[in-house]
């Protein structure tokens, strides 16, 4: 196995083992203690100035430490090793240019995030009567980033990994 394989995988692992920690165990905890609303990572689409008011609200204090400590120390880690796994997978399925343009895509979607955990962060310390509607604005606009283009990224890996096994088949 090469070194770039070793780093996908390792990469991959990583990012698996922490997204189905957040899936199965921090993003539902963060919900309950809100009534069941969906945490702010958990919104593709985003999320208005009062849908966020309203998740700062119904989220308990316990759920609010939660969220800034546990989810936001493992959002921390996860989109760096989810940039590394995609650009190495990018390197090793596509010519230098297309890999490129996904790379690009996928520190879009990195720093995307980051930007997201950032304003989260930032709401979550401020509450809901302090917010302002323009700070929410921009955090659901890193939230709608990220998604396109983790949307983006992950369907060029996965049309990449067949056109690659279509090509070892053939």
């Amino acid at each position: 196995m090469s070194f770039s394989q070793r780093v996908f995988w390792i990469s991959f692992t990583g990012a698996t083992s922490i997204y189905l920690v957040m899936v199965f165990w921090t993003m539902p905890t963060i919900s309950l203690a809100a009534g069941g609303l969906a945490p702010f990572d958990m919104r593709p689409f985003g999320y208005s100035p009062q849908e966020a008011r309203g998740f700062l609200s119904a989220l308990s204090a316990e759920g609010r430490d939660f969220y800034i400590t546990v989810q936001q120390r493992l959002d921390l880690v996860y989109p760096a090793l989810l940039g590394i796994m995609l650009i190495v997978g990018f390197q090793s399925l596509f010519p230098r240019r297309l890999s490129m343009v996904f790379s690009f895509v996928a520190l879009i979607m990195v720093s995307a995030d980051y930007l997201e955990n950032y304003m989260v962060a930032t709401m979550l310390h401020i509450g809901a009567d302090g917010v302002e509607d323009s700070l929410v604005t921009i955090a659901s606009f890193w939230t709608r980033c990220k998604s396109v283009a983790a949307t983006v990224a992950f369907v060029g890996l996965v049309v990449g990994a067949v056109m690659q096994m279509r090509r070892r088949w053939a």
